[in-house]
């Protein structure tokens, strides 16, 4: 839901241990698709498999033919993420499933803050980063001399995420966005859109967007715009009819945001 981006960031050649699934279900909110990510360490015998995507028969049996793999991550509960993670985990003999919330666990326990994770000889950490839902995490992973960031849908490749009410909060989100911009030259690999090969500079670009459009709406209230509604009218003016919905989702966020600033002591 923003302009023109810079492009010269994109990143076309993965690491050799890492593989890519696209889930066949482009839209206006999951672009090409979601991505599913399928990592495993040179000469290991179990993969790890992080986001299995939405309940499609076709993608979830093209990821069991990676296995074995011996554990599946989610990033956050949105159902284009976690959908399929039952089914995958049935295909796959009763591989476990963990999640930041128990709702979406299965055969292990929610994720800790800043938790170690076995990866079959990956170091994989948790990166608490709520905000586009109170559930989001990302993953830090090294192998070797690489370092990659799994970002879920905290940051994206392209275009801008959604946070929304109510399970979404945008002081939460902006710290996630300050905490990953502590991550300079690390491969960013998001749950839609394109590899980035720095995530600190990814988040700071999110960073900047965030605060130009705050200022927006900080505008258009002081106009007199009080309802998502009112906002998107005059901070969106030329926006596609067919993501109005989410532009009022994320004007929500804005003006709890906002109000709850103006009204802190």
């Amino acid at each position: 839901m923003r302009g023109a981006e810079p492009e010269s960031a994109e990143v076309d050649r993965l690491p050799g241990w890492v593989t890519l699934l696209r889930a066949p279900n482009p839209g206006p909110m999951t672009l090409d698709g979601t991505n599913t990510w399928i990592l495993r360490a040179p000469g290991a015998a179990d993969a790890t498999v992080i986001d299995p995507g939405p309940l499609d028969e076709g993608h979830l049996r093209r990821i069991a033919g990676h296995g074995p793999i011996g554990c599946i991550l989610i990033t956050h509960g949105h159902h284009d993420h976690v959908e399929g993670a039952g089914r995958l985990s049935e295909l796959l003999g009763g591989t476990p499933v963990r999640a930041g919330s128990p709702v979406h666990c299965l055969g292990g326990e929610p994720f800790d803050p800043s938790e170690s994770l076995d990866g079959n000889g990956l170091k994989i950490r948790v990166v608490d980063t709520p905000g586009h839902t109170s559930d989001s995490v990302s993953f830090l992973v090294e192998c070797g001399d690489d370092r990659a960031m799994f970002t879920g849908d905290t940051i994206l490749g392209r275009g801008t995420t959604v946070v929304a009410q109510p399970d979404g909060d945008l002081g939460a989100y902006l710290g996630s966005l300050e905490l990953l911009s502590t991550y300079p030259k690390v491969l960013m690999l998001p749950g839609h859109g394109p590899v980035r090969a720095d995530t600190a500079d990814r988040a700071r670009f999110y960073l900047e967007h965030r605060r130009e459009r705050l200022a927006q709406v900080t505008a258009a209230m002081a106009a007199g715009a009080d309802t998502p509604a009112a906002v998107v009218d005059v901070v969106y003016p030329d926006l596609d009819p067919a993501l109005r919905f989410a532009a009022e989702w994320s004007a929500a966020a804005q003006l709890d945001y906002l109000r709850r600033r103006q009204d802190a002591p």
